[in-house]
């Protein structure tokens, strides 16, 4: 057993099965404000009991993804020590901020928004929602940075085999890191809008709470069209910004083996590795160079260039990024399809289109994770960008026996934890709005 393998894959089951809820909590809490701030201009009690109802269902979802993180990070100083050394000097500062002033701004905040509604003014309360929802995007920030550092190092020194900080706000805001940013938290947005709109979908579908689901829903597939809108280009910003710092992955995305101008765009095909083509290729010729300059004489660097050590894998990050692209431009369409349908008042009879809204709701973290697996093993073989290689990030002392049995061991309480999720989401779902308006 390869122990550098055996890593990698619990380092991805653990963020993986974490990353199902940042995501969605991160949309909630947009919403929850929005709802909030809606109930504080017109004073419609609908909007308070509809608040009430996702903060009962957010605090689940907190939750399992706040136990969820804290195994991840674990990892670092267990199965990552080496790669622990390397970064130590960088990481630290972000992480830190990240407990400091974003999870707790976040907690702190939640806890008004659980136990003050009684206690506190109506504009106090929404801005409590307000705060958690900036706690939340805060974490994100810190979390993301540190991620793009790696992905494009900056405001360092390699001292004594270690990147040492030399530039705090280089460091932080390196080339990746807002188009990145952006991206996952506008895409978390997408997650926690359809979310909140395919189980208000259930309710009418089931014919259940009715003015309260076709409130819900309206305006959270209003939130849904905006935001997916906005992804889709944050998405072709975050592209053009890894053709220029990452230009290996985005050979790799496109399968694209030869530096051209006029370079296409492949809807589709499946990348022939060893002849070095796309069989049975769906492209639009120079829609690449075009999308990533504006100019179809734009040249785009093919993977002969560079190093085949040095080179990613082709196959998950060319799926995984067709994937993620292909359901952006889906949840477009559903939400436009959603938002006509209640302006004419007549999503509450359209059972497919509400059948196809719960369908909906795990696809934006399907495409969430998809981004993530594109960006994370299009950056292989380096953990660190031309700096440190995965397979001398690992550990010397754990043995591939022992991260064997803690890969299986968090992967059975990740079912548990999977299964509690969604039991405790059911019920709530089960009583209804009205058992939220007594509490938590």
């Amino acid at each position: 057993m390869d122990p550098v393998l055996l890593a990698r894959i619990q380092f991805a089951v653990t963020i993986g099965f974490h990353y199902i809820f940042p995501p969605i909590t991160i949309g909630m809490t947009a919403l929850i404000s929005i709802f909030l701030g809606l109930h504080l201009k017109t004073d419609d009690k609908l909007y308070e009991k509809i608040a009430q109802f996702w903060i009962s269902i957010f605090v689940v979802i907190f939750s399992v993804g706040v136990a969820t993180g804290i195994v991840m990070e674990f990892q670092f100083g267990t199965n990552w020590e080496k790669y622990s050394r390397f970064v130590g000097d960088i990481f630290g500062a972000p992480l830190a901020a990240e407990g400091i002033f974003a999870f707790f701004l976040e907690s702190t905040f939640l806890g008004v928004l659980v136990f003050g509604k009684e206690r506190v003014s109506k504009r106090t309360y929404f801005i409590s929602s307000l705060m958690v929802m900036i706690g939340s995007t805060l974490s994100a920030f810190w979390i993301i940075a540190a991620n793009s550092w790696q992905q494009t190092p900056a405001g360092y020194a390699i001292v004594n085999g270690r990147a040492e900080l030399t530039d705090f706000f280089a460091a932080i805001f390196n080339a990746s890191t807002i188009p990145r940013f952006t991206h996952a938290v506008v895409g978390g947005w997408v997650a926690g809008g359809f979310f909140i709109a395919g189980l208000s979908a259930y309710f009418l579908y089931k014919k259940q709470h009715i003015i309260f689901a076709k409130k819900s829903i309206k305006i959270a597939l209003i939130f849904t069209l905006v935001t997916s809108i906005l992804q889709i280009e944050l998405g072709h910003i975050h592209a053009v910004q890894v053709t220029h710092t990452q230009p290996e992955k985005m050979a790799t995305f496109e399968a694209l083996y030869e530096t051209t101008t006029h370079a296409p765009m492949v809807i589709m095909g499946i990348p022939n590795v060893e002849e070095q083509t796309v069989d049975y290729e769906i492209s639009i010729p120079s829609l690449l160079s075009i999308m990533i300059d504006f100019d179809p004489n734009f040249e785009v660097k093919g993977l002969n260039e560079f190093k085949k050590e040095d080179l990613p894998p082709m196959m998950i990050p060319f799926f995984s990024y067709r994937v993620m692209v292909g359901l952006g431009f889906y949840f477009m369409m559903i939400a436009l399809i959603g938002v006509i349908l209640s302006w004419k008042d007549k999503i509450a009879e359209t059972r497919w289109f509400l059948w196809l809204l719960i369908v909906t709701i795990p696809l934006p973290i399907i495409a969430n994770e998809m981004g993530w697996i594109a960006a994370e093993v299009g950056r292989q073989p380096w953990v660190v960008y031309h700096e440190l290689r995965t397979a001398d990030a690992i550990s010397t002392v754990v043995s591939a026996g022992e991260i064997l049995f803690s890969l299986i061991l968090f992967s059975a309480l990740y079912i548990v934890l999977f299964g509690l999720f969604v039991f405790l989401v059911s019920k709530k779902m089960k009583k209804g709005p009205e058992a939220a308006q007594g509490g938590y």
